[in-house]
């Protein structure tokens, strides 16, 4: 395959990357051993806590909705840093997303990209790199990753949580950022404002480093000590706390979201406008025809350097 195609792959992926590392960070299901909703077991700010208890509830059922994001990262990060928008319908029981990538992130003089539209179905991913990729992959212009059948064919059950995981967490979730959220000893409400035109109430909490990586479910997976090397290696890599706001309109759904964690390069940050909850996400894969497997090709490349070397 054509490198060009390798690169255009290789910065869409790099760019979900960054995304979904703010997102990891979230917990698994906003629930504890029992099935409450951590809404329900917070003590901090109980005005703040009731309200962001509707919240969490109307949004766990509304299950879709149509959303804008933005993720800023610091440039001391590297030289991948910059923004990434993405705008469409999302929806979060089941995973399922229709939405457009652009932004400085996508670095379009790498890839010769403005934008790159990207769908999410039964645990794989595809996305649309365009009408040169197609002539230089007989056809081909979706790129896919199953992340689902890369966990399959590992045969590592601990691996295959967390791929399957991973891929779950760089969903956007607002109902998971709700419980997070509600962790949150520092809740507070701010005042009332109008977000896009429309009349909401503020409310902000933070989670240190170690509460943070405790209401993180995903990390069940790890004995006590992998977690505190964990903890100790995000400490030493400069993360300070995560910080969530939300802004919650007068049906209790959250309008704005803002995600931000802080590091010693300066502050990642996720801005998530949301409007028209229980949108459907009408996804289908794209025609097989017209899609090529990444993994595969990896694959293929893999045993073709293989072949080499017995040769």
């Amino acid at each position: 395959m054509n490198m060009s195609v390798w690169k255009r792959g290789g910065v869409c992926l790099a760019a979900m990357a960054v995304m979904g590392g703010v997102a990891g960070c979230q917990g698994d299901d906003g629930t504890d051993k029992k099935g409450a909703p951590a809404a329900e077991r917070t003590t901090a700010g109980s005005g703040a806590a009731e309200a962001l208890t509707a919240a969490y509830k109307k949004t766990s059922e509304a299950k879709s909705a149509k959303v804008r994001m933005t993720m800023t990262v610091p440039e001391a990060a590297g030289q991948d840093a910059g923004d990434i928008e993405m705008s469409g319908v999302m929806g979060w029981d089941p995973t399922v997303m229709d939405m457009t990538m652009k932004g400085s992130a996508l670095s379009a003089e790498t890839t010769g990209l403005q934008e790159v539209r990207m769908l999410w179905i039964d645990d794989a991913i595809y996305m649309d790199l365009g009408e040169a990729a197609a002539k230089e992959t007989e056809g081909k212009r979706w790129m896919k990753l199953d992340m689902g059948a890369m966990a399959e064919a590992s045969g590592d059950k601990e691996l295959q949580k967390q791929l399957t995981g991973g891929l779950e967490e760089m969903n956007q979730d607002p109902a998971q950022q709700l419980a997070l959220l509600l962790e949150s000893p520092q809740l507070k409400h701010v005042g009332s404002e109008k977000v896009d035109g429309v009349d909401a109430e503020h409310y902000k909490g933070t989670l240190t480093i170690e509460e943070m990586a405790k209401s993180n479910g995903s990390l069940s997976v790890l004995e006590e000590k992998d977690r505190k090397a964990l903890i100790d290696s995000m400490k030493k890599a400069g993360m300070e706390g995560y910080d969530t706001e939300v802004w919650v309109n007068k049906d209790s759904y959250p309008v704005r979201m803002d995600i931000g964690m802080k590091t010693s390069e300066g502050e990642m940050k996720i801005s998530s406008h949301y409007s028209d909850y229980g949108a459907k996400a009408q996804v289908q894969a794209p025609p097989a025809g017209e899609t090529f497997d990444m993994a595969e090709m990896l694959a293929g490349l893999g045993a073709d350097d293989g072949a080499g070397a017995a040769s």
